[in-house]
């Protein structure tokens, strides 16, 4: 074996070879979860909780390329008469004149509006197409993620499957909000930053392999430092990603600084493997910086790009705040539409630490992981049409219990393997879970749903999987102990799909007896 082949099996590990079930076997569960994700996509026919705003603000995107109010007879929460009519006729006539200020960026409603566009703002189907897009996609990306992750197609499949049938993340891909559209381009950045990290590793092990074996010795400057390891393509998508994650929503920003810290520890521990003398300096002065500007940079880069329409015309909020503002000092030197995008920011900063409006469905972070207060989306009880004496349509944005009650469980198996046994794996989900999960806990007195969860889902999935791992065994563990493994994470994976099976009534807005309903409210706080 090859100085480089040595390199190779230690910095990479063993790697799946069954190619070809490692691109079915995702495909064909992510064609399942397209086909229930967009069964019946239109129903219901009217606006669901918070798609009272976003799909609105979609279309005005597309009709001025900025967001316009909307005029108050429209405006109501939910699904009323008069807005159905209005996105029936397909006009701007729903809009005022005047600029809304709107506290999200543009991307996650374009996202929405992409859907309108294809089949006419007047369709459910189209207000919903994209984001369902999104969902599917996204369990296409887990199942083959964790198969890179685990070196296990079968694991792979494991978390593909867990994904399509968590109700979070299936109500949400039916739903047109912002939150799914979060959670796709988080989880995406993910993705391309595990493939930049095999892809670095195996550039890494080729040219320090191809050193040592030209006679390079351990006081040369390459070896000592490492060598440079050229253009990173997917660290640059995964910053790309993260740019259109931050302008859906600015909670994209903890996600760019967990995974870019991700990025250089990845760095650090391969140059420490490879054998690099004076890795630690390597990393922090040579890899660190050039991360940072390759991850900040770009995602700064395609966040401004993201605010195109705004700064294209004229009629966006303040567009033109600085005119009537004038600054004085260094401060004048700044162009004026800067002067007034900062403005805007601030405003829209302000808004959201200041969101203290009580709302019956807000709930604490801390019952998030545990899915204790989901939100109803819809809801509407009816005395006929069920064959009971009362019926009941509802929606609830509630995870799969058995899903998310192991990830739960998960976590501190994920701390003890990250910090005993310096599982890279480990560490990584539980970056996915310091983006997405940690910042919240500083709001805990802001107005925020448990809704907003959905954004570290794919993170929940991979804890469960990494710990179902653990119980099938590794692959020298003897056949009995890997049979008995197999058999009892066979045994919680069917079970995760019933209980996907169970809530599904609450999770499409199936027509039921009210006392089915009720069977499914195994909580008051679910109520």
């Amino acid at each position: 074996m090859t100085e480089t082949d040595r390199l190779r099996a230690r910095l990479l590990g063993p790697r799946p070879t069954d190619r070809l079930a490692g691109w079915i076997v995702p495909i064909l569960i992510a064609a399942w979860a397209g086909v229930v994700r967009f069964w019946n996509l239109g129903f219901p026919g009217t606006l669901v909780f918070d798609e009272t705003y976003y799909v609105k603000q979609a279309w005005s995107l597309v009709e001025f390329g900025h967001e316009n109010k909307v005029l108050e007879k429209y405006a109501a929460k939910g699904a009323t008469p008069g807005v159905d009519d209005v996105w029936a006729a397909g006009t701007s006539a729903v809009f005022d004149q005047a600029a809304d200020f709107v506290v999200h960026p543009p991307v996650g409603k374009w996202v929405i509006a992409s859907g309108e566009l294809l089949f006419g703002v007047d369709s459910s189907v189209g207000w919903r197409f994209s984001v369902a897009v999104l969902g599917t996609l996204s369990v296409l990306m887990m199942a083959r993620t964790a198969r890179r992750m685990f070196g296990s197609t079968t694991l792979g499949a494991v978390a593909g499957i867990l994904l399509a049938v968590d109700g979070q993340h299936f109500v949400l891909s039916r739903t047109g909000l912002l939150d799914m559209s979060v959670m796709f381009f988080a989880f995406a950045a993910f993705c391309a930053l595990v493939v930049d990290r095999d892809a670095m590793r195996e550039r890494l092990a080729v040219r320090v392999g191809a050193l040592r074996e030209s006679g390079a010795g351990p006081d040369d400057r390459r070896l000592r430092y490492g060598p440079a390891l050229g253009v990173r393509p997917w660290r640059l998508l995964a910053a790309v990603s993260l740019g259109l994650c931050i302008g859906t929503k600015w909670s994209g920003l903890y996600f760019l600084a967990a995974f870019g810290l991700l990025t250089v520890f990845w760095d650090m521990g391969a140059r420490r493997a490879a054998g690099i003398r004076r890795w630690w300096v390597a990393s922090v002065l040579r890899s660190a910086p050039v991360a940072a500007l390759a991850m900040c940079g770009t995602a700064g880069a395609v966040y401004v790009a993201t605010w195109a329409g705004w700064f294209a015309t004229d009629g966006g909020w303040d567009r033109h705040w600085a005119t009537s503002n004038p600054a004085s000092g260094a401060a004048a030197l700044v162009p004026d539409v800067v002067r007034s995008f900062a403005h805007y920011h601030g405003e829209m900063w302000r808004f959201h630490v200041g969101l203290h409006t009580p709302h019956v469905y807000q709930s604490n972070p801390w019952s998030w992981i545990v899915q204790g207060r989901p939100t109803s989306f819809y809801y509407v009880g009816t005395d006929t049409g069920c064959g009971a004496e009362k019926c009941s349509r509802a929606i609830t944005d509630l995870g799969n219990p058995l899903v998310w009650w192991a990830g739960a469980l998960s976590l501190a198996v994920l701390v003890g393997c990250w910090a005993w046994r310096r599982d890279w794996r480990a560490g990584a989900i539980l970056a996915g879970y310091a983006g997405g999960y940690l910042p919240w806990f500083q709001y805990q007195e802001r107005t925020i749903y448990t809704f907003y969860s959905v954004a570290f889902v794919p993170w929940v999935v991979l804890g469960v999987t990494y710990c179902l791992g653990l119980v099938v065994g590794a692959p020298d563990a003897s056949r009995r102990r890997r049979r008995i493994g197999l058999a009892l994470a066979g045994a919680y994976v069917v079970a995760a799909v019933a209980v996907f099976v169970f809530f599904w009534p609450v999770y499409t807005g199936e027509l039921i007896p009210y006392e089915h309903w009720s069977w499914r409210m195994w909580f008051p706080s679910w109520i």
